[in-house]
């Protein structure tokens, strides 16, 4: 499928929901409710039935070693001497899956496209290549629904903002300055690059709940077809917290899964208010979040149980799949999703 216009992130929906439905648990008992959530329950339903994508670690993290990168590392330090976007989302293809999120900017604070809010970006490193650019590109032509990843815990782009690293999770916490150039960075990956699907913003907490309700409608605006996320955390999603991630389309399900009594419970009431949020679980193939050279696959068994659980309890699996320092997916990865796809297949597990 090559189809670059307006449309294509609803072609891929639509397609989604045309290729057949993997029965799921946990159904909501509410058919005919609309909701009061932004997109339709239709709309929703669409984006489930993706049901499993690639999670693309990928930045100065890579290159450095530190998840949480102080973000003083040179710029010229990010060089992938073999970068191939395309190869992640072929890869991300053959193994049956249906969308894939690069993080565009991670804790680093290293921008993956040249942004012209901040230096630090990949214009001023040693491969200079715009891999948002690449990798949307990438997306479209291989029929890959593409989502954007980007953090608010910023070690480099400060603005007087106290991050993790030099206060504490409870303490933490973003200036109107920084949330301004936020702003202006969502902006610009959101109006330039076409159309996106999935919009996933990490570390909500930090940002003010007045904030990110305005920032939400705005993101809706610039993409208002994109399901929108800001990350909910970790925990198996049985509890909503409306302090630390609202308003969000989709409940994430970080390093958990769905609460093995209810499943995914979809409907909730927030503030008075019904609304259908399906579910994204997300975890690494391996351990880490970010390539590293001792960190291997999950066993055969793991992997294919995680995917069955997320599905039948009725949640998406964003599964991370990191690229190395060369800027590809090592063949051990490759191994191990298409042994997944098989024994999937093989047990007619429907993706």
């Amino acid at each position: 499928m090559n189809v670059t216009g307006a449309g294509f992130i609803s072609s891929l929906l639509s397609a989604a929901d045309d290729a057949g439905k993997l029965p799921l648990n946990h159904e909501n008992r509410y058919a005919d409710e609309n909701g009061d959530q932004r997109l339709s329950v239709e709309k929703l339903r669409q984006w489930e039935q993706l049901g499993y994508g690639m999670f693309i670690h990928f930045g100065m993290s890579t290159f450095d070693g530190d998840e949480f990168s102080k973000g003083d590392k040179s710029a010229s330090l990010y060089n992938p001497d073999k970068l191939d976007p395309n190869q992640w989302v072929a890869v991300a293809r053959d193994a049956g899956m249906k969308y894939a999120v690069l993080t565009a900017k991670h804790v680093a604070g290293h921008c993956l496209w040249p942004t012209k809010y901040t230096n630090y970006n990949v214009s001023n490193s040693g491969n200079k290549t715009d891999v948002v650019e690449s990798f949307l590109k990438a997306c479209r032509l291989k029929g890959i629904m593409p989502g954007l990843y980007y953090c608010s815990w910023d070690n480099h782009n400060l603005f007087g903002s106290g991050t993790p690293t030099n206060l504490s999770w409870a303490t933490a916490f973003t200036t109107s300055e920084y949330r301004e150039f936020q702003w202006k960075q969502l902006e610009e990956l959101l109006t330039q690059y076409g159309p996106i699907g999935e919009v996933w913003l990490d570390i909500p907490h930090f940002l003010p709940r007045d904030y990110r309700q305005k920032l939400y409608d705005q993101v809706a605006k610039w993409q208002p077809d994109a399901i929108i996320l800001f990350n909910h955390g970790i925990g198996d999603g049985s509890e909503f917290k409306i302090n630390t991630a609202w308003p969000t389309d989709v409940i994430t399900i970080e390093r958990f899964l769905p609460n093995s009594v209810t499943g995914h419970v979809k409907w909730r009431e927030i503030e008075k208010k019904r609304y259908y949020m399906p579910a994204e679980v997300c975890d690494p193939i391996g351990k880490e979040w970010f390539y590293k050279e001792n960190d291997v696959p999950r066993s055969d068994a793991e992997l294919l149980g995680m995917y069955l659980i997320c599905r039948s309890r009725g949640a998406n699996l964003l599964l991370d799949v990191p690229p190395d320092k060369h800027g590809l997916i090592h063949q051990k990865y490759i191994d191990a999703l298409q042994r997944l796809r098989r024994n999937i297949d093989k047990n007619n597990f429907s993706i």
